[in-house]
């Protein structure tokens, strides 16, 4: 089995590497090439993940290229975890947007649509470019923002499927609170990429006993914190949000919080710095504690599990995928990209199947009905480009809004993003 990963230069990439060693028998991979253009940073982690591949006695082959064409021919799955203009471009994503009054933040908001702006072009290239070199290979997009990257993909016609990590991670810490395995605990997650809500926890899969009235009640004030929301919020709410609904629910306080402090992209330059001075040094052979710092907890065993289901291998039978509605959310199109738990082990390998889903209260239906909207704007703005179509966008978004936002808005994305839209 083959495996290319498209931004093998990523400091994220031995965590990947890390799952692919551990996790051998649910993914057995034989090759494993990692692309990207930077290549002193390419060939750094190239050794590095052979190492980690060496220390756990895996056998796999890892190479490195510059040449995307050759580095997918004949590949079984693809991932793609690319940043278009390096963490210098989230700097402004979390920068200008704060002028206005507005959050900065790298996947929702304005700088969200300046990120999807600058990635949907590129990563609908390299995705007909892996059509011709290996047109049987699955597209798994980690790259934000995730539902308007994989709508992308899949209106063009690709073998594709979304990846976030923000189910498996509270996957994961629901399970350590109900001293129960992540495997028996089954999420009713609902909503778009970065827009859900958990309407349940149940045990064992999708049919067994709910126990998110119980886990609020006694671990309400843990959840929360993880949240940085109130337990009142929570408790009012009934359900689980993902900590991205901060922005929605408490928009101002954040944007005071984010004037105060420095940047998340500063802090990561720093941390990817301090990452990279660790990966040359020639007796590291695995992940290093600060890499759990980085974000994308859970990211490895999360693509490991959905390759292997989408390659016929083993994989649990359902995970949280980003995929078309086709009726999942009755209320939103069928062409629609939404998050929710799928049925991703298909024997004809035919790809993820959304699970049916409780209906969301119109709480919650009415934002996700909302951010669609935007997305089917933002995703116009991508492919067609032009300053009427980014205004729009932004008019659309509900952390925007106001037409003299969007219009200050929209001068600054374009300002800060000329090298990366042609049309700008």
């Amino acid at each position: 089995m083959k495996l290319a990963v498209v931004g093998g230069g990523s400091t994220y990439t031995p965590e990947l590497i890390d799952g692919f060693a551990r996790l051998r028998d649910t993914l057995p991979v034989e090759e494993l090439v990692l692309i990207d253009p930077a290549t002193e940073r390419l060939e750094l982690i190239g050794a590095l993940a052979r190492r980690i591949l060496a220390r756990q006695d895996h056998a796999g082959l890892v190479t490195t290229t510059t040449d995307l064409d050759a580095g997918v021919a004949g590949a079984d799955a693809v991932l793609l975890q690319l940043r278009v203009g390096g963490q210098a471009a989230r700097l402004q994503d979390e920068t200008w947007p704060l002028e206005c009054g507005c959050v900065g933040q790298e996947t929702t908001g304005a700088g969200g649509l300046a990120k999807a702006l600058r990635t949907v072009p590129v990563v609908l290239d390299i995705a007909e470019r892996v059509r011709r070199a290996a047109p049987d290979a699955w597209i798994i997009d980690f790259t934000n923002p995730v539902g308007i990257v994989t709508r992308a993909l899949l209106r063009a016609g690709h073998k594709a499927v979304g990846l976030c990590n923000v189910a498996i991670g509270l996957q994961r810490k629901f399970a350590a609170l109900l001293d129960l395995a992540p495997a028996d605990v089954h999420l009713d997650h609902v909503g778009l990429n970065h827009l859900t809500w958990e309407l349940g926890v149940r045990r064992g899969g999708p049919d067994g006993e709910d126990l998110l009235p119980g886990l609020l009640a006694e671990h309400g004030e843990a959840v929360a914190a993880d949240l940085r929301l109130p337990r009142a919020v929570l408790d009012r709410l009934g359900v689980v949000p993902s900590y991205y609904l901060r922005y929605f629910y408490s928009h101002d306080e954040v944007v005071r919080e984010l004037g105060t402090k420095p940047s998340r992209a500063a802090e990561v330059a720093v941390m990817e710095r301090e990452l990279l001075g660790l990966y040359a040094d020639p007796a590291l052979d695995e992940k290093p504690a600060l890499l759990a710092k980085r974000g994308g907890a859970f990211y490895s065993e999360a693509a490991v599990d959905l390759a292997a289901a989408l390659l016929g291998g083993g994989g649990p039978e359902f995970q949280v995928v980003n995929t078309y509605n086709n009726g999942t959310l009755p209320f939103l199109p069928d062409d629609a990209v939404v998050e929710v738990q799928a049925r991703v082990r298909a024997a004809d390998g035919s790809g993820p199947v959304p699970l049916p889903v409780p209906r969301p209260d119109p709480l919650f239906a009415g934002l996700i009905s909302h951010v669609t909207a935007y997305e089917d704007l933002a995703l116009d703005a991508a492919l067609r480009g032009g300053r009427e179509r980014v205004f729009r966008a932004l008019l659309a978004h509900p952390l925007v809004g106001q037409y003299d936002l969007a219009e200050g808005l929209t001068d600054r994305l374009l300002a800060h993003n000329k090298e990366h839209l042609p049309w700008a």
